[in-house]
């Protein structure tokens, strides 16, 4: 995990997203705290770039009510997440998580799943117990063991979840599911191909995991196994999962024209 012991900053991304034509991104938490969540949004303040901030609040604290309206008063936080990948399996059904979710639709926020594949019938009992109208998206593909090439029961989670509308997913955090060394583009195909058929293009929505990704590669590296793997889509379908699908899930439709 060395490469991942030093501060990332903004100033470190705008080369990237430079050289690769992005030119807006969705800052999304990594620590679970609100000073977090202030950092990201404080970041957000400074840099025209950052469109939008994924933070952290604990969904289970009888004062929640409260903090969302204090955060509400900021127009770039769009939506929360927790590592629910640390958790155990019914932390994401627990009443006192279902009921902070369900506060947090109330004040239009997006909700970011970060979970692993065997999480994911938790994930199912999650979503049935939340308003449809509730705006979901699954991290990283729900990270399938793509290292020992293993995904059935992966493929019939996910597609039971993408049978709800209003569940979209982030084709993100591939390479460091795969081996971080060997890994090749043909190892994520077949995950990629369930992905798209079962949320369609509508649904999906290109993200780096920078700086995470540099466990396995780079940037461009995650960037280019997207972009060659949309080469069997048409021009608006790829514009759809390169921007304006993030922009129509976290409600920054406004920003389209500015961008």
């Amino acid at each position: 995990m060395e490469a991942l012991r030093k501060d990332f900053l903004p100033e470190d991304l705008v080369p990237i997203l430079d050289e690769y034509g992005i030119n807006a991104t969705i800052a999304v938490q990594a620590e679970q705290s609100e000073s977090e969540t202030d950092f990201l949004i404080d970041l957000a303040e400074k840099y025209d770039f950052i469109a939008g901030v994924v933070g952290w609040v604990d969904l289970c604290d009888k004062k929640l009510g409260k903090k969302l309206e204090k955060y509400s008063e900021n127009k770039k936080l769009r939506g929360f997440r927790h590592v629910l990948q640390g958790e155990k399996e019914d932390f994401m059904i627990h009443p006192d998580f279902i009921r902070g979710l369900k506060l947090i639709h109330d004040f239009g926020y997006t909700y970011d799943i970060l979970v692993y594949a065997l999480q994911l019938e938790s994930v199912i009992a999650m979503i049935r117990s939340l308003p449809e109208e509730q705006k979901l998206v699954i991290d990283h593909i729900a990270k399938p063991n793509i290292k020992d090439g293993r995904g059935l029961k992966w493929e019939r989670r996910i597609r039971e979840i993408a049978r709800h509308p209003n569940t979209c997913c982030k084709i993100s955090g591939m390479i460091t599911e795969a081996h971080w060394i060997h890994w090749a583009y043909e190892d994520f195909i077949p995950y990629l191909d369930v992905i798209l058929d079962a949320f369609g293009p509508d649904r999906c929505m290109f993200g780096s995991d920078w700086p995470v990704c540099l466990l396995a590669g780079t940037y461009g590296d995650v960037i280019n196994i997207v972009n060659r793997f949309m080469e069997q889509l048409s021009a608006e379908e790829k514009d759809k999962v390169m921007g304006d699908n993030c922009l129509n899930f976290y409600a920054l439709n406004l920003l389209k024209n500015k961008l």
